[in-house]
């Protein structure tokens, strides 16, 4: 086990493992496409040993010029709705399928601790798009519980997503 992977608790490691094993049953790539989380579902994905080549490729998009120009994400997009909102989770989610090889992707965006004034920390979004097929967003409000629980929290939502996405489409 990894220093990561041991690291999370127990549920996270074991929502990872099935997540992996889901997508190598299917013979299906994860693509991840993360903000607030900095690739830490990506780098979580990468430690489960003898599963982690069902993982493809990780998209790290903190500032708004990256998900423009890593993950095709529209400035004026970004500048009427927001980087934390669902049209830019779903941007970023259907991007990361669109510059990459992978089934399935998952988009996580939010304010992991306080942020301008107005912004509510522990907002996060999520999209997961699966190739060919429908985009699914989620919201979630956290609260003002600092950065590493709403990371950890995100990890538990997007991984949920993952496991939907990946057992639902065949």
């Amino acid at each position: 086990m990894t220093e990561l992977l041991a690291a999370m608790p127990d549920d996270i490691g074991a929502a990872a493992r099935r997540v992996l094993e889901r997508a190598c049953e299917k013979d299906w790539l994860i693509v991840t496409a993360e903000s607030c989380t900095g690739g830490l579902l990506a780098s979580l994905l990468t430690d489960v040993e003898g599963a982690s080549h069902a993982f493809e490729r990780g998209f790290i998009s903190y500032s708004e010029k990256a998900k423009c120009e890593l993950l095709g994400v529209e400035q004026g997009m970004l500048t009427g709705c927001g980087a934390v909102s669902r049209e830019t989770a779903e941007a970023m989610a259907m991007g990361a399928l669109h510059y990459s090889h992978g089934d399935v992707a998952i988009a996580i965006t939010g304010f992991a601790g306080p942020g301008a004034p107005g912004d509510e920390p522990g907002r996060v979004h999520f999209g997961c798009a699966v190739r060919d097929g429908p985009v699914v967003h989620r919201e979630e409000h956290f609260g003002d519980i600092g950065r590493g629980d709403v990371r950890i929290a995100s990890l538990r939502v997007a991984l949920g997503m993952l496991e939907h996405a990946v057992a639902a489409n065949a």
